[in-house]
């Protein structure tokens, strides 16, 4: 979905009154602002918080791309919903586009309901000047990184668990990126804390998507030299904010992306096609090749079987000990199981193979 508008006239810039007075912005980087273009990587926590604020900063176009559906569980921390939201049972980037589409009128907005995956980030990215980092995973995160640093697009990363959280912005050819950072690759699952075992504070996710936002406006409005280069990590319980200087780190190490300019997670050499979701007890299943699912089709088959529910963008199946969701696309999130071996049998059973 998109809703195309212009960005001219003086009435559109005055809301950007306030924000242009800055020495930093100014008009003219207001100017740049109304010109960019951003993908918007995940649109929970972290990536409602970014897509707020960028759409109220007169960026001129968001690009929105989530994979999901919105859950009463999220709303302690996915500040663009509500309860009504909830109840709609849309995808969150359908549900993010109407909402910012209310909040600025000016720009054009796209929400997207898809997984970003190797067959089409270099879709999504065409045309963007930027990439924040609205994920809850490491793998579309080293997916973002290759994807940045092939196209030559600047990405702030973002993560948060418990109260703590941390960024980076890696500009192409500049700056280290996420693969000098974790030169092993993703942590091993079972390795590291996850919402799970704990928790999220809601205040960590605005503090840290609002740096992110921060650096993204800066690249936007032509104030590069401004970036952070550090590491910035926030311990909000602790009342603590790190930062590491990572000026050396990019030569320090042997890095496959930017010194070898390998790219497995791009090519699809890296990465799974299913994975379980954080803090869910849920299991998302993807498919190398893109199957359209025919939904109305698929409810009308289901409805002896359970209770359906079927919007144009998905189809909910409640069973006694698990929920079924099949977006359009083909995927499927599989509530009640983090065993993707179950979940696969159960995607088999009532969607087929």
């Amino acid at each position: 979905m998109t809703n195309e508008t212009t960005n001219a006239g003086s009435d559109d810039l005055a809301r950007y009154a306030r924000q242009s007075q800055f020495p930093g912005i100014g008009a003219e980087g207001q100017r740049r602002l109304a010109e960019s273009r951003v993908l918007v990587c995940g649109c929970g926590a972290l990536g409602s918080v970014l897509a707020n604020t960028l759409a109220r900063a007169g960026v001129g176009h968001l690009r929105i791309v989530d994979r999901d559906f919105l859950e009463f569980n999220n709303l302690q921390r996915q500040v663009i919903y509500d309860e009504d939201d909830v109840r709609s049972g849309l995808p969150k980037a359908v549900l993010a586009e109407r909402r910012l589409r209310a909040i600025n009128s000016q720009i054009a907005i796209e929400g997207i309901v898809a997984d970003v995956d190797s067959g089409n980030i270099a879709e999504l990215c065409d045309g963007v000047d930027a990439i924040v980092d609205g994920t809850d995973n490491f793998e579309t995160r080293f997916l973002l990184n290759d994807a940045s640093l092939k196209f030559g697009i600047p990405w702030v990363f973002g993560g948060c668990i418990g109260a703590e959280g941390q960024t980076m912005t890696i500009l192409p050819g500049e700056t280290a990126c996420l693969h000098c950072l974790m030169i092993d690759g993703p942590p091993p699952p079972g390795t590291t804390a996850t919402c799970d075992t704990a928790g999220i504070l809601g205040p960590i996710i605005n503090v840290v998507a609002s740096f992110q936002a921060c650096e993204a406006l800066k690249i936007l409005s032509g104030n590069r030299e401004a970036v952070s280069r550090m590491l910035t990590v926030f311990e909000m319980w602790d009342n603590r904010v790190r930062q590491i200087k990572l000026d050396s780190l990019r030569n320090a190490v042997e890095c496959p992306v930017c010194q070898r300019h390998e790219f497995a997670w791009l090519e699809g050499r890296r990465g799974s096609h299913s994975a379980v979701l954080c803090g869910r007890n849920a299991v998302q299943l993807s498919f190398p090749e893109r199957q359209s699912i025919r939904l109305e089709e698929l409810a009308a088959r289901l409805g002896d079987v359970g209770h359906v529910t079927c919007n144009p963008f998905l189809l909910r199946l409640a069973l006694p000990e698990h929920t079924l969701t099949v977006f359009a696309d083909g995927r499927a999130i599989v509530g009640g199981t983090e065993d993707i071996a179950e979940a696969r049998a159960l995607y088999a059973r009532y969607v087929g193979n």
